[in-house]
């Protein structure tokens, strides 16, 4: 080989320990722990929402119904396994049903609500929701 430029990548490669390294200057590296800055302030950005809740979807109630036809061990298992209530919550919930009719058993956005009734419905459950 002669001692043309691809001379001097060999050489450079035998000098670092087999590794290729590149004469273009790198961007220094950010200390540990550190946040790269941001390119807009807050301010700037109008699309950007204020700060605060303005974002909350519409509440929906859950309600549960009574019926003659499921145990009640089965409507507050069926609770249990569908909502994040606890056994207590639960019980006073199908209990309220049972004696009033009706129970709220939470409040959630629209499309949670939906899916609660649609699971609640596969397990034989009447449930309904309406805005809270």
């Amino acid at each position: 080989m002669n001692g043309g430029a691809g001379g001097q990548v060999i050489s450079l490669v035998l000098r670092t320990g087999g590794v290729i390294m590149s004469d273009t200057p790198r961007k220094p590296r950010r200390e540990p722990g550190t946040t790269r800055p941001r390119a807009h302030s807050p301010q700037a950005l109008p699309h950007e929402k204020p700060a605060g809740r303005t974002d909350r979807l519409p509440p929906y109630k859950l309600l549960l119904h009574n019926d003659d036809v499921n145990d009640m061990a089965y409507v507050v298992q069926t609770i249990l396994e569908l909502t994040p209530l606890s056994r207590e919550e639960a019980t006073q919930r199908m209990l309220e049903a049972h004696n009033n009719g009706v129970a709220l058993l939470l409040v959630t956005h629209k499309e949670r609500a939906e899916l609660y009734a649609e699971q609640f419905a596969s397990k034989g459950l009447t449930v309904t929701i309406e805005p809270a």
